[in-house]
């Protein structure tokens, strides 16, 4: 692995079950500083290396930084059956992990898929949560139907044209990327390009809207790396190790999670509240968190500019200086 000397060797934690759900198996976690805790919650297909950059300015601020391999991913266990990566699972985790390591309360901040499950913490577990930072994910409104069935709205039923409906069927997915982690890290750890250049690639060959570029793998030409060779090379290696069927579960919750958890996006967030955008991200893109003051009452609200999704990595120092400051005037004075 690059030598980061800031970004700490990871520790095997014994997780306690938490509660019904989370907890009860071996996590990897990455454990650095004093003072209050912040804890740095990965995305898809992401590691908790996907941090690394932010370690060293978080430690030297003050606060204690803790990043897992989250459920299913990287040196963490990879349980069986696909109701294991649900939402309760995913946050009870974050909560045997507090316990494990004697914290009362932490901020939890998330990327991408990490910033569902750290949106979901200060409501399903409110006593554990002091506050929350979403990089690129926002906080948004509960659906009127489950989820895949406003996604399918959206491609025509056409579920290979959408990655997250490709990613229901068992399987099918793993079958896709499994044998070729090198291809898949090269096409999406690219450098961002503006939206407007997005958009096209999102349109297959008979002109109607196409969202699934892993099904695509072999007809998109990598752009310009993001890494350099032998940081994504953590990542090609980790995930021919382990494979990408962890990740994939947990989007095959998106609809158990809006059955179980329906305060998700109907309860206001209590705690204060942090949402980072980035202007180039085809995924996630800015405009969806324009809703987020309605129902996070205590939210700072930045953006940075040409920025794609994969924030942490792409634009260290621009995230590092707003976590920083946030973090120092909202809980600097604790612990």
């Amino acid at each position: 692995m690059p030598s980061f000397p800031d970004f700490p060797e990871a520790e095997r934690l014994e997780l306690p079950a938490a509660s019904p759900t989370g907890g009860g198996l071996t996590m990897s976690v990455h454990d650095a500083g004093e003072g209050p805790a912040v804890v740095l919650c990965h995305g898809f297909p992401e590691l908790a290396y996907s941090w690394r950059h932010q370690f060293g300015p978080l430690v030297r601020a003050g606060f204690r930084v803790i990043a897992p391999d989250q459920r299913g991913y990287g040196g963490t266990d990879r349980p069986d059956g696909v109701e294991k990566y649900d939402i309760q699972h995913l946050t009870g985790d974050l909560v045997a992990l507090l316990d494990a390591k004697g914290i009362d309360r932490a901020v939890f901040c998330g990327h991408d898929w990490g910033g569902f499950v750290v949106w979901a913490m200060p409501i399903l577990h409110p006593e554990r949560t002091a506050g929350v930072i979403g990089v690129n994910t926002p906080y948004t409104p509960r659906s009127p139907q489950p989820p895949t069935s406003m996604m399918r709205l959206l491609v025509g039923g056409r579920d290979e044209r959408m990655y997250i409906l490709w990613f229901q069927q068992p399987g099918v997915a793993e079958a896709a990327l499994d044998p070729q982690p090198d291809r898949v890290f090269d096409v999406l750890l690219s450098r961002a390009e503006d939206p407007a250049i997005s958009a096209v690639r999102m349109i297959g060959e008979d002109g109607q809207l196409d969202m699934n570029p892993f099904r695509r793998l072999d007809e998109i030409e990598p752009g310009t790396p993001l890494l350099p060779p032998d940081e994504s090379e953590v990542f090609k290696r980790t995930f021919a190790r382990t494979g990408f069927g962890g990740g994939i579960d947990w989007y095959r919750n998106f609809d158990r999670n809006w059955e179980t958890a329906p305060g998700i996006g109907q309860e206001k967030i209590p705690v204060p509240s942090l949402m980072v955008t980035a202007a180039w991200d085809a995924a996630l893109r800015p405009e969806l968190a324009a809703g987020m003051p309605a129902l996070v009452p205590d939210l700072e609200l930045h953006e940075i500019p040409e920025c794609g999704h994969w924030t942490q990595q792409e634009k260290p120092e621009e995230l590092n200086r707003l976590l920083v400051d946030w973090l120092t005037r909202r809980f600097g004075s604790q612990g």
